[in-house]
């Protein structure tokens, strides 16, 4: 790789990710939008060094930049032959491998097709997310039902609160099909990051009573809890019994287990 598509490089990967970062939402796919600052900025450091790169050149191939090779050539026209020819035989340094040109693709990728987001595939494949322990927990808001919660609360209500508030409870929440695999049925659920992509984990809740949706179909579900296990310990299955299920679309920031919108 030449040294000008080097500099082409450095400024299409700055732009891809201002473009990703700045004028759309499509960085939340690879990151937490606590990095976004740091997206821009690095997008508009690669800019200035493509731009910065490509002033260079400009200058380096100039006229004076002539004349000077030319009385560089002059003077060393009388040097030893084996020298000149040893440098002219050997390797050339001063570019980049050929493989380097692969890193056009994900430069181009965030300027022209953004990658499909994480989905069901990636859920039933992720590590499971552990829900934190909790000793003691508020009580749940009487005369509100359906009750808004998140997958994790809900999981960690069902395994943990020993005051079993969430029995009979009517809760609502909010996540994507995916399939159960071998025996049918589905999950509600989330992924979430950490920091980025590679360190997604997933929080899954079982859902009972009716069908599932194709995969990756976010939904509001409405029911209440499976009794399966001991409720209020490990052995109680985070699950559901589903009384309603409604077609939703998919949140901004869809790495997150945000509570869902509470119905008009």
């Amino acid at each position: 790789m030449k040294r000008p598509a080097q500099v082409v490089l450095l400024a299409l990967t700055g732009m891809g990710l201002l473009h990703a970062a700045l004028f759309t939402d499509l960085y939340l796919r690879y990151v937490k939008e606590g990095l976004r600052p740091l997206l821009i900025a690095s997008g508009v450091l690669l800019l200035l060094l493509g731009l910065a790169g490509a002033a260079l050149d400009r200058t380096d191939h100039g006229p004076d930049h002539e004349h000077d090779h030319d009385h560089v050539r002059e003077n060393t026209h009388g040097h030893d032959h084996d020298h000149v020819h040893e440098n002219t035989h050997g390797h050339d340094h001063s570019t980049a491998p050929r493989i380097a040109w692969l890193l056009f693709l994900p430069a181009l990728s965030l300027l022209l097709y953004a990658p499909p987001a994480l989905g069901a595939y990636s859920a039933s494949r992720a590590t499971a997310k552990v829900v934190k322990k909790q000793k003691e927990f508020d009580p749940l808001p009487a005369g509100t039902s359906p009750l808004p919660m998140t997958l994790s609360e809900f999981t960690a209500r069902v395994q943990q609160d020993r005051k079993l508030d969430i029995k009979g409870r009517t809760v609502r929440m909010t996540g994507f099909v995916t399939p159960a695999g071998q025996g049918g049925g589905w999950y509600l659920t989330r992924i979430i990051f950490t920091c980025c992509a590679a360190d997604a984990q997933s929080v899954k809740v079982r859902m009972y009573g009716t069908d599932a949706l194709p995969a990756n179909t976010w939904v509001a579900v409405t029911g209440t809890w499976h009794p399966q296990g001991r409720l209020g310990t490990k052995s109680a299955t985070a699950a559901l019994d589903v009384r309603r299920t409604e077609q939703v679309a998919q949140p901004v920031n869809a790495y997150t287990d945000d509570l869902p919108l509470t119905p008009s």
